[in-house]
């Protein structure tokens, strides 16, 4: 079973292109983690079963499998994750013909679904703009930190980016005349964003005071280290959870929440959903309709807006002719001028 796992690990790494952190959760999920005495993995799981084969996992041992995590405390979000993975494989060794049947209902000539675990939606955390205004000014912005982490917060705010997408960023990437941001998502999709006055200010005066990079390398990094190398998703969460104890907030603010706040606040500011679905990079509408269940002002002012007696003095907004437009529009920080 060792040759099926790592005959699909090496699928996913050249064929699928995968972003390391998303192959590390697929490895980590299917294999486990030695070196922290994890077993949570699928293949630990089934070796303690001691099976023939995988052709022998059923529904029952998937159940028990289920079972076996929610005792140790994993969250259902991560279980599902997990059978994700796990029904990735399955798709995979029918394909290669490495099994015959799968646990989740389909053999080698259908491939339809017939195993899933529901889970409850949560809405996402985000932050107010007045928090969103307390976590910009903590960054010292005499210093050299202070100046690049204020231009990375307002970045992560102003276009929404994932922490993948902010660490990967490079020079290249940014256009600050045009007011655009080049970035690279999820399976190498990429997609121009948009940033506004205060974004675009900050990263001129960091850009200013950027150590100067090895001359002849094809990228260069756009948020570096004082000694000049690239920051990385870790060091990105580490400045945000500073920033936000330094500003007295009362979350844990981390970067995918600067993203729900963008997505958020964006709706609040009347922007289209499809807007913000192609700012945000999803591929499909359903992911970003998540947002419109804790935008209740712009469900407020879609009534007043749409309802024929709702307020005779309020009229439909027109639909916003660009996307350049509905940004500066919707943005509650697009064009607004520095207050500190």
């Amino acid at each position: 079973m060792k040759q099926l796992l790592e005959s699909y690990l090496r699928y996913l790494q050249l064929e699928r292109s995968l972003s390391p952190n998303t192959f590390r959760s697929y490895r980590l999920d299917l294999a486990g983690n030695e070196r922290h005495g994890s077993n949570h993995g699928f293949f630990p799981f089934v070796a303690e079963k001691k099976l023939a084969s995988l052709d022998e996992v059923d529904r029952n041992l998937l159940r028990e499998y289920i079972a076996r995590l929610r005792e140790e405390g994993i969250a259902p979000r991560s279980i599902a994750r997990r059978l994700s993975a796990i029904r990735s494989l399955y798709r995979y060794l029918l394909r290669e013909k490495k099994v015959t049947k799968s646990p989740f209902g389909y053999d080698a000539r259908s491939q339809r679904k017939a195993f899933q675990m529901k889970l409850e939606k949560r809405l996402p955390d985000f932050l107010t703009q007045s928090e969103i205004e307390r976590l910009l000014k903590a960054p010292d912005r005499k210093t050299f930190c202070g100046k690049r982490d204020r231009a990375i917060i307002e970045l992560f705010y102003a276009a929404g980016l994932r922490v993948s997408e902010m660490a990967s960023l490079d020079l290249e990437n940014l256009d600050i005349e045009n007011r655009e941001v080049r970035v690279t998502g999820k399976r190498n999709k990429t997609r121009t964003t948009l940033i506004g006055t205060p974004a675009a200010k900050y990263l001129k005066l960091y850009l200013n005071e950027r150590p100067q990079m090895r001359t002849g390398e094809r990228h260069q990094p756009l948020f570096v280290s004082k000694s000049g190398k690239r920051l990385l998703p870790r060091s990105l969460q580490k400045l945000l959870d500073k920033y936000a104890q330094k500003a007295q907030l009362a979350k844990r603010v981390h970067p995918h929440m600067l993203r729900h706040s963008f997505a958020t606040h964006m709706l609040d500011g009347g922007a289209d959903l499809r807007v913000v679905q192609e700012l945000l990079g999803h591929s499909s509408v359903s992911s970003t309709e998540i947002y419109t269940h804790v935008s209740k002002r712009q469900t407020k002012r879609a009534y007043l807006a749409a309802h024929p007696m709702a307020s005779p003095e309020v009229s439909p907004k027109s639909e916003f002719d660009t996307r350049e437009k509905a940004y500066l529009a919707a943005h509650p920080m697009a064009k607004e001028q520095d207050k500190d």
